[in-house]
C-alpha cells in the first residue's frame, strides 16, 4: 500500500471512530532500528533509531488527552547539520 493511502486511511479511520473515544494515529518510523544485530556504527552514533525510545514515544501517543490528540507521530533519527545541508553553504 502506498504512503499516502496509509496516511488517508489512518485519517478516515480517525474521523470515524473519533466519536467513538477510539485514538487512532498514523505513526512513520523513518530509519534503521538499533537492534544487536544492527548497531550503530562507530564513525555514526545514534545513526539508529533506538528502540526503547520508540517506544517512549508511542506511550506517550496513548497516554494523551482527547483534548490533544496527534494524529501522525514522524520518528526518524537526530539529524546534525551535515545531515540537512550536506553541501558547503558557507
Amino acid at each position: 500500500m502506498a504512503k499516502f493511502a496509509l496516511r488517508g486511511l489512518a485519517r478516515s479511520l480517525a474521523r470515524e471512530l473519533d466519536p467513538t473515544g477510539f485514538h487512532v494515529a498514523h505513526v512513520i518510523i523513518d530509519g534503521a532500528i538499533r537492534s544487536a544485530a544492527n548497531s550503530d556504527p562507530a564513525d555514526a552514533p545514534d545513526s539508529r533509531l533506538d528502540p526503547y525510545a520508540i517506544a517512549n514515544a508511542c506511550l506517550h501517543l496513548i497516554a494523551q488527552p482527547r483534548s490533544a490528540w496527534t494524529q501522525e507521530l514522524d520518528l526518524r533519527k537526530w539529524a546534525g547539520a551535515s545531515d540537512l545541508f550536506p553541501e558547503d553553504l558557507t
